[in-house]
C-alpha cells in the first residue's frame, strides 16, 4: 500500500513556513524539525531576517494608492467583451482578478528591477539600488555578515578579483575608525558583484559594492563623479571609474558617508 504520509520537512517546506503558507499540521512538523536541526533553524532565521530587511526597504509601497492607469485598464477590460460581461454575475470578482493580476505584475516587475536590477532599464542609478538592497540585506547579519572574513584578506581580494575579472584594491579605512569585517560575492543585473563590509567601534557598518558597468549603464554619468541616493534610511554615494561602478552605502549622515567615500576613492 502506498505511503500517504507527507514525509520529513524539506527546504520547500521551510520556504513555505517563512512565507506563512503552511497548514497547522505541516507547520507543527516544520517547527518540530527546526527544534532539533540547528543548521535548518539557522537557515530559516536567515531567510526571515532577509525577508524583513527587504520588506522594510520599500515598506512605503504598501500604503500607496492603486495607480489610476491600472484602474482605468481594469475598467476597459471589464467592459470590452461579452466574456468579461459574463463575469459581472460574479459580483465584480472578475474585475478584482484583472486588477490583482495587473498590480501583481507591476509590483513584481518593480521588485525585480530593484533587487536584480536592471536589464530593462540599465543605468548607474540601478547599480546604486543594487548596492542599497545588498547593504540592507547583509549589514544586519550577526553570525554570517560576510563569506570570507578579514583574517583571510589576501584570499578575499584574490578570489573576488578573479570572479570580477579585474584586479581589486581593498581600501583601508582605519584612519576613519572603520575596520574590515570581510566580503562576499554577489550576483547583480550586469554580472558578478563584490561587497566589502567595514565596521566601527560602535558596530555601525558600511559596505562597498563593486561591479562592471557597461557603456549604456554609465551613460549620462561623468567618470568618477559622485552621485548620492537615499532609500529607507540607507544612504549611498556611487561613482563610475574606467567601466566599473562603486557604491559606498550605510545608515550614516550624508556628510559622514561622504568622508568615507572620498577616503575609498583616493585608495582605488
Amino acid at each position: 500500500m502506498k505511503d500517504e504520509s507527507p514525509g520529513l520537512p524539506d527546504d520547500a517546506d521551510f520556504h513555505a513556513y517563512v512565507d506563512g503558507r503552511l497548514d497547522a499540521d505541516r507547520r507543527a512538523a516544520v517547527e518540530a524539525r527546526l527544534a532539533v536541526d540547528a543548521e535548518a533553524a539557522r537557515r530559516v532565521r536567515d531567510w526571515i531576517e532577509q525577508r524583513e530587511a527587504l520588506r522594510g526597504l520599500h515598506a512605503e509601497l504598501l500604503d500607496e494608492a492603486i495607480p489610476e492607469h491600472l484602474l482605468h485598464a481594469g475598467e476597459r477590460l471589464h467592459h470590452r467583451s461579452s466574456r468579461l460581461a459574463r463575469w459581472q454575475r460574479w459580483g465584480g470578482m472578475a474585475a478584482a482578478v484583472v486588477l490583482s493580476f495587473a498590480l501583481g505584475w507591476s509590483a513584481n516587475m518593480q521588485w525585480q528591477a530593484t533587487v536584480a536590477g536592471v536589464a530593462s532599464s540599465p543605468s548607474a542609478s540601478a547599480f546604486a539600488r543594487q548596492a542599497v538592497v545588498a547593504h540592507a540585506v547583509f549589514s544586519p547579519e550577526v553570525r554570517h555578515p560576510v563569506e570570507v572574513d578579514a583574517k583571510q584578506q589576501d584570499h578575499l581580494v584574490q578570489w573576488l578579483s578573479k570572479r570580477l575579472n579585474r584586479p581589486l584594491k581593498l581600501p583601508n579605512l582605519a584612519a576613519t575608525g572603520y575596520e574590515l569585517v570581510g566580503g562576499r560575492l554577489l550576483s547583480g543585473g550586469g554580472g558578478p558583484r563584490a561587497q566589502f563590509m567595514y565596521q566601527n567601534a560602535n558596530g555601525e557598518r558600511v559596505t562597498l559594492y563593486v561591479g562592471a558597468i557597461d557603456g549604456a549603464a554609465g551613460k549620462g554619468m561623468s567618470e568618477t563623479a559622485f552621485r548620492f541616493t537615499s532609500d529607507a534610511g540607507v544612504q549611498s554615494f556611487y561613482w563610475v571609474d574606467q567601466g566599473y561602478g562603486y557604491a559606498l552605502s550605510g545608515k550614516l549622515p550624508r556628510q559622514g558617508l561622504l568622508v568615507l567615500a572620498e577616503a575609498v576613492y583616493k585608495q582605488l
